[in-house]
This record gives structure tokens, C-alpha cells and sequence, in this order.
């Protein structure tokens, strides 16, 4: 009988090599599915930067005007002119930011080295590793007087 319980006890120490092979198999599958739902967050990621680049490109518009509004030195009808931001010096057009590096990017405090940003009006942010740059983008258009607000366009058609 004792040589039994030995016995017994020693088949319940451990998985057997078509157990391995079976939980080996399963993962296999499982990651044949999964990997390709997976395999392009580049894109998502992409296009979720572009659109957090964008939003932080209109709260700065709308504090820049505000506070060009809100104080006396600033001229809303004025084709140029400058706003303080937190000790930052904010270039405006008609109250709202220019279309440059010292104007939006400043106040929305993107930088070159998050994304590529392409000179010019309109001034465009574009994101890193996309397929066609140009379609990965938020542009900005400075007020083209002081009845016409600045146009931002996000394009996202080819993260």
C-alpha cells in the first residue's frame, strides 16, 4: 500500500508534455488574432496628437484674445501687436495670435521637437512618422482683419 501513495503522489507533481504543447498551441493562436488588431496604434496615436495639438491650439487662441481684450495696452484692431502670457511676450494680429513660432506655437507651447512644424501662413503642426505629412496635420491661419477670426483646420486623413 505504501508503495501506491508513492506512486500516486508522484504523477500530481507536474503538467505533461501534451499539456505544454496544448497551452503553447492556444497562445499561438490567440496571438495570431490579436497581433494584427494591434499592429497599426501608430496611426491612432497619430491622429490622437494631432487632435490634442489642435485643442491646444484653440484654448490658446481664445486666452490670447481674451486677454488682449481684457487690457488696455492691447490693440484688437491693431494688424500687429503683443499679449504677456505667464511672462511669455505672445505676438498678435488683430488681437488674436500670429501665425508664427512667438504668435500660436508660443501660446499653445508646441515646439519642433514634438512635432514638424512648417512655416508660413497658414502655420502647420504636423506629427512625426506620418505616411503623407501633409494630410497629419493642424493648420492655422492668422485673422486677416479685425472682423475675421483665425482659421484652425485639422486633417487627419493619412496618419
Amino acid at each position: 500500500m505504501n508503495m501506491m501513495n508513492q506512486m500516486a503522489t508522484r504523477k500530481e507533481k507536474g503538467f505533461t508534455l501534451i499539456e505544454l504543447v496544448m497551452v503553447i498551441v492556444i497562445l499561438g493562436i490567440l496571438a495570431a488574432f490579436a497581433l494584427p488588431r494591434f499592429a497599426d496604434l501608430g496611426g491612432d496615436a497619430r491622429i490622437s496628437t494631432i487632435q490634442g495639438a489642435a485643442g491646444s491650439i484653440r484654448s490658446a487662441n481664445s486666452i490670447v484674445r481674451s486677454a488682449c481684450l481684457a487690457r488696455a495696452a492691447c490693440d484688437p484692431t491693431a494688424a500687429t501687436g503683443t499679449v504677456d502670457l505667464d511672462g511669455d511676450t505672445v505676438d498678435t494680429v488683430f488681437g488674436y495670435p500670429a501665425a508664427t513660432q512667438a504668435g500660436i506655437l508660443d501660446a499653445s507651447q508646441i515646439n519642433g521637437t514634438d512635432y514638424t512644424v512648417v512655416a508660413g501662413n497658414p502655420i502647420a503642426v504636423q506629427a512625426n512618422g506620418a505616411a503623407t505629412a501633409a494630410n497629419c496635420q493642424v493648420s492655422y491661419t492668422a485673422a486677416a482683419d479685425a472682423d475675421t477670426a483665425p482659421v484652425i483646420a485639422v486633417d487627419t486623413s493619412d496618419c
